[in-house]
């Protein structure tokens, strides 16, 4: 089914703040990339159904999103960078009872 079709077959938006339509997953499969590059540029969300029961949820991803991710791990790890090469220089001893 083309995305023209599909567009037309669509259910209308909810009433939730951002557009939401679904589609069958069978019809998701066949527009799948064309749906993802819709979605960047509309930010309308895309509800994918197996036999009418949602299953996943196509949003599109902010830049907080993105943001979010760099740096999440600022913090966790603490020390000097002389305690953590030392760390790392030391000798190990592997334990044969493994």
């Amino acid at each position: 089914m083309s995305e023209q079709a599909w567009r037309a077959k669509a259910k209308k938006p909810s009433t939730a703040r951002r557009k939401r339509r679904q589609i069958p997953a069978g019809e998701f499969k066949a527009v799948c990339l064309q749906l993802m590059d819709r979605v960047k540029e509309t930010g309308e969300e895309i509800v994918i159904t197996k036999r009418n029961r949602p299953v996943a949820k196509l949003v599109p991803i902010t830049d907080a999103d993105v943001q979010a991710f760099i740096g999440r791990s600022r913090g966790v790890i603490t020390g000097t960078r002389e305690a953590l090469l030392a760390a790392v220089d030391a000798d190990w001893e592997v334990d044969a009872d493994l």
